[in-house]
């Protein structure tokens, strides 16, 4: 059954903390300068968030902090598994495009998808940052926030690392492939 409440149980609660401290004290050259104290007390208020990490966390991204916003002190999450979370993978761009397919429609676009968890998709600028902290996407790879004046013409952004580059390519937004998903970002 769904949880539709947005709110995780307790013990959930206590077992995504302690999930997320220990990815955060095993790559702490992903947030320099960040105590996973200060994390915590901004999580400890941020029920409707936690529900979003946790949503991260279950379809295979493995959240962890890359940053802090500085004018806002929200610390930020990225989806930082190695290869672009296995949960959601097949899925074409967004509903426009989803709605035009007539046949073979994937399960669900990476925009819907990432909507209903309450993340969103990394832009190319950090996703870029992401491949800065380590490699990623190295056989799958991942959409990514697309310029309004490419979505127009029914084109889609995503991007992968290959000899030892990162690559943003285009592809039609209605396309899907199994090793391709999506990286949400959280702002908490």
């Amino acid at each position: 059954m769904k949880n539709t409440t947005r709110k995780l149980s307790s013990a959930d609660q206590t077992a995504l903390l302690e999930t997320l401290k220990n990815r955060f004290e095993k790559n702490k050259q992903r947030h320099k300068d960040i105590q996973w104290a200060d994390v915590e007390g901004r999580l400890a208020s941020a029920a409707a968030k936690l529900w979003s990490l946790h949503e991260m966390e279950k379809t295979g991204g493995e959240p962890d902090v890359v940053g802090q916003d500085k004018q806002t002190g929200e610390y930020i999450f990225f989806d930082c598994s190695a290869e672009s979370p296995k949960e959601r993978r097949s899925y074409c761009y967004d509903r426009v495009a989803l709605d035009g397919r007539k046949e073979n429609k994937p399960a669900n676009s990476a925009m819907d998808a990432a909507a209903e968890m309450g993340v969103e998709l990394l832009s190319e600028a950090e996703y870029r940052h992401l491949q800065e902290l380590g490699k990623f996407d190295t056989k799958t790879s991942s959409w990514i926030i697309t310029p309004e004046a490419i979505r127009k013409l029914k084109g889609a952004l995503f991007g992968d690392r290959r000899y030892d580059h990162v690559f943003i390519y285009h592809n039609g937004a209605d396309s899907y492939y199994a090793a391709r998903g999506f990286r949400g970002k959280l702002y908490v």
